[in-house]
C-alpha cells in the first residue's frame, strides 16, 4: 500500500498516536516540521486539541486535519482553531494528496526550506 511519503512526495520527520505526544513533538523547539497531518480521533485525546495547541505556530507552517469526521460543523470548528485545509478521508483523498503534492513542491523551490 502507497504511504503518505510516496503519494505526496514528502519527507516523513514525526508521529504520534496520541494528543500528549503529538503536541510534545509539534511545539518542541528542536523539531522542525512544516505540515502537520491531523487526525482528529487518536489513542488518547483528539486532533482538536493539536489544532489549539500549533495556534500560534510559526509562519509557513500548516495544519491540515485528514479525518472521517468531516461534517460541516467540524471543518467551521478545525477553521476556527487554525487548520489551512480540513479533508474528508472516505471522499477527499485525491484531493489531499494532491494539496500535498502542490504545497510540498512550493516549498522545495524557497531557497530558505527545510531538508531533514
Amino acid at each position: 500500500m502507497p504511504s503518505l511519503v510516496d503519494l505526496a512526495a514528502a519527507d516523513l520527520v514525526g508521529f504520534a498516536e496520541n494528543e500528549s505526544d503529538a503536541i510534545r513533538w509539534l511545539t518542541g523547539k528542536r523539531n522542525a516540521w512544516d505540515d502537520a497531518v491531523i487526525d482528529l480521533f487518536l489513542k488518547q485525546g483528539n486532533g482538536l486539541g493539536m489544532l489549539a495547541a500549533v495556534r500560534t505556530r510559526r509562519r509557513g507552517r500548516r495544519a491540515i486535519v485528514l479525518t472521517n469526521y468531516c461534517t460541516d460543523f467540524m471543518r467551521t470548528w478545525c477553521s476556527a482553531l487554525g487548520a489551512e485545509a480540513v479533508f474528508d478521508k472516505s471522499t477527499q483523498l485525491g484531493e489531499f494528496f494532491e494539496y500535498l503534492r502542490r504545497k510540498v513542491g512550493s516549498r522545495a523551490q524557497r531557497p530558505d526550506s527545510f531538508v531533514p
